[in-house]
């Protein structure tokens, strides 16, 4: 005969005790099950860090060694750089490149922003863009791409070199040195370059005599030619304006006369000026003021 006793009380019962039980029931909390395999051994990591790092020693110590395994990685030969090589540059600007980067080789690679040096030798005023790449065998390449010159442009403070933009590429002390570049002045003259590009195609007869382009007032522009001589353009209709003048030029030699300046700036209006001594030819000159009016 079995006696039926009560539940856990009997040695060999199975059943769980009353504690182990609610230990159970305990643990199927996920707050407490985080806490217990998550939340403690972090805990427990950052109180042993933080006594391992009270000690000035024991710092020094794991920064040397990160120190050594950090130089040991990015010093590897295949990491240095030994030279650097600058391409599609002018010897002016290649010496500017080596100025501004100035870099004391061997060095690692890991050691060089590239972003920040390819910004800075882009702010070079000559300079239209550049690439900075790492070949094998230790080369640093440089890639520049430098900006052409397309204009002078004479200032107060002296004559400045533009390229095709208008943007500024460095100032110069005499016009010979680009004679072969068109010539432009006048405040606000680098803004219309479209319009200069116009007015030097309508000039190509005069290519030989042209002097350059003067903006006058930052409303409309005037024409030099040699001998001293001016064609006043109005602040509209410039280009078809010029066209005009070298038109009458090829039937009349107008610019062959005893002229000072072809004034049209009053389109309805032109005027000739003569120089001093030109009496003689006040005559003609009226007839051509009469058929440029029509």
């Amino acid at each position: 005969m079995f006696e039926i006793g009560e539940i856990g009380n009997t040695p060999n019962d199975p059943a769980p005790s009353r504690w182990s039980y609610k230990l159970l029931r305990l643990m199927l909390s996920p707050l407490l099950r985080g806490f217990v395999f998550y939340g403690l051994p972090v805990f427990l990591l950052i109180v042993v860090a933080t006594i391992n790092f009270s000690d000035e020693n024991r710092r020094d110590q794991l920064r040397a060694a990160y120190d050594n395994i950090y130089h040991s990685v990015i010093e590897r030969p295949e990491f240095m750089l030994s030279l650097m090589s600058i391409t599609g540059a002018s010897d002016e600007v290649m010496q500017d490149v080596r100025e501004v980067i100035a870099i004391d080789f061997p060095v690692s690679s890991f050691a060089l922003d590239l972003d920040h040096m390819q910004s800075v030798i882009s702010g070079l005023d000559p300079v239209k863009h550049a690439e900075l790449r790492v070949r094998s065998g230790g080369v640093l390449e440089v890639l520049v791409t430098e900006r052409m010159p397309e204009y002078l442009w004479r200032r107060d403070t002296g004559l400045e070199v533009l390229d095709v933009t208008g943007a500024y590429i460095k100032s110069i002390g005499s016009r010979l040195d680009y004679p072969h570049l068109p010539l432009i002045a006048g405040e606000g003259a680098d803004l219309q370059l479209k319009q200069v590009q116009k007015l030097l195609k309508a000039a190509e007869p005069l290519e030989n005599r042209l002097r350059g382009l003067v903006f006058v007032g930052e409303r409309r522009w005037d024409v030099v030619l040699d001998r001293e001589q001016t064609l006043m353009l109005p602040e509209e209709g410039a280009t078809s304006t010029l066209e005009r003048i070298i038109a009458m030029d090829d039937a009349e030699e107008l610019l062959a006369r005893n002229v000072k300046a072809v004034d049209f700036r009053i389109k309805n209006r032109p005027t000739l000026h003569l120089r001093e001594g030109a009496m003689e030819d006040l005559k003609e000159i009226k007839l051509m003021q009469l058929r440029l009016s029509q």
